[in-house]
């Protein structure tokens, strides 16, 4: 974890970090890019996706950017203050799945 870094997502400065592997490590991802993500970035990626989708089709920073489940949350997190703690839940599409 990184603090006072920012969000390559959304962009937000001075926030804590953690590094968000762009294909997953559970498929093949464990020495491929990463990206530094603010906490609710990173937390709202994982709580919309799966890692297959995620290794599939969302493996880039401008992929995950346009990608319409992810940016109406990107274009709200970047009003919010970098220390406001932003609760996730699992997409509906997500739930269904267990």
């Amino acid at each position: 974890m990184a603090e006072d870094q920012t969000c390559e997502l959304c962009g937000r400065r001075d926030v804590e970090t953690t590094t968000h592997h762009l294909t997953p490590k559970e498929v093949g991802g464990t020495f491929l890019p990463t990206a530094e993500l603010c906490i609710p970035c990173h937390k709202q990626i994982h709580s919309l996706y799966t890692n297959e989708e995620l290794g599939i089709r969302l493996n880039t920073i401008e992929t995950l950017r346009h990608d319409p489940k992810i940016s109406a949350f990107i274009k709200w997190i970047r009003k919010q203050p970098s220390s406001k703690l932003v609760r996730t839940r699992k997409s509906r599409e997500r739930r269904k799945r267990k």
